[in-house]
């Protein structure tokens, strides 16, 4: 008598996207050194040895969430430069984009902000390969504004970025001013710096 086996398509317990989200949650609540593989299985019900199914380490982990974070980023800010061809006008649609998503409490975004690459040198190396390639995003726009001859478009940008991302430690979701309002007055601020 011969058992007939169920053809099996692909697995319908792929988790992979359950697994990005609590990962990205508990990085960027936790931090990543303070995360298990544990934690994140248990968080979402799976047991430990399952989620190397997924993930053979915790670093490979990490690069897929920087990985989804930079799509993130990369989506929402190509979608807003798009509609401008103003220079200016660009970067302060670029810079809300920025804001949106980080301060919207994007666990991804926080992840992008908080694990410093050097301090998983088994991966420091993909991770900053990711985060340069949100960051042309960034090099192009400024690269187009119409600057004084001599201006350092690298320290601008490197400090527009970080100011950007520094936003997520002092905005007050209750305050006054949103992503738009703080994009138009940081934009406005860079501008009349031009004409001093």
């Amino acid at each position: 008598m011969t058992t007939r086996k169920a053809n099996k398509g692909p697995r319908s317990d792929n988790r992979i996207q359950e697994l990005l989200d609590a990962a990205a949650h508990l990085f960027s609540k936790h931090g990543y050194s303070a995360t298990s593989m544990r934690d994140i299985a248990s968080s979402v019900d799976m047991l430990s040895g399952s989620l190397y199914y997924h993930f053979p380490s915790k670093e490979e982990l990490l690069v897929a969430v920087y990985s989804a974070g930079v799509t993130q980023l990369v989506d929402a800010t190509s979608e807003a430069l798009k509609k401008e061809s103003d220079p200016w006008t660009r970067l302060e649609a670029l810079c809300r984009a920025h804001l949106e998503v980080v301060l919207k409490e994007s666990d991804y975004a926080q992840v992008l902000i908080r694990v410093i690459p050097s301090d998983i040198p088994s991966v420091a190396e993909r991770l900053l390969e990711l985060r340069d390639a949100y960051e042309e995003v960034f090099r192009k726009v400024v690269s187009d504004l119409p600057l004084p001859l001599g201006a350092d478009r690298k320290t601008l940008r490197l400090m527009l970025i970080g100011s950007l991302n520094w936003a997520l430690f002092w905005f007050d979701p209750q305050g006054r001013d949103s992503p738009h309002v703080l994009a138009r007055k940081f934009v406005g601020l860079l501008k009349e710096s031009q004409n001093v």
